[in-house]
């Protein structure tokens, strides 16, 4: 038996932490996850590494992690590899990031984005992330895809 979901191929570290529930919100300059609202989504691990090191400001600056922590979680991030289907996270609502978002509220949303500079991006919560059992070997595909997930690698 197996389960068909939607997924979506996120490059690291940003699959590992939102797998590791450090990334709560998603960023995209369109709503691409709105339709998938209440819904659960598969995380794939791209190939690729994000462009950029924002991730890494956020996580030694607001976050307050050192070195040695920003390293370990980036280990935990790979665990599964790259290429891979590797857990589930659960689609909860998107709206538009004002313009005038500023002060303690815009660092809030940047700290669970994990991203520095997300005005006019629409963004979207996400909750309950978990690793499946074992990863599932997939290619990666540009915006939203399905995938058949066995049972026995659900968590």
């Amino acid at each position: 038996m197996s389960v068909q979901l939607w997924c979506l191929s996120f490059r690291q570290p940003y699959a590992g932490l939102i797998l590791d529930g450090v990334k709560t919100v998603e960023s995209r300059w369109r709503p691409l996850l709105a339709p998938l609202e209440h819904q659960t989504l598969a995380v794939h691990i791209a190939q690729r590494d994000w462009e950029g090191e924002e991730w890494r400001a956020v996580l030694s600056g607001p976050l307050g992690m050192n070195q040695a922590q920003i390293q370990e979680l980036l280990e935990l991030g790979e665990r599964f590899g790259r290429g891979v289907v590797a857990g589930l996270v659960d689609v909860d609502r998107t709206w538009l990031c004002p313009a005038s978002l500023q002060g303690e509220e815009l660092r809030y949303m940047e700290q669970s984005a994990v991203l520095i500079g997300l005005q006019q991006k629409h963004l979207t919560q996400l909750s309950n992330p978990r690793w499946l059992k074992e990863p599932l070997s997939a290619r990666g595909r540009r915006d939203l895809w399905t995938v058949e997930i066995p049972t026995e690698l659900l968590p």
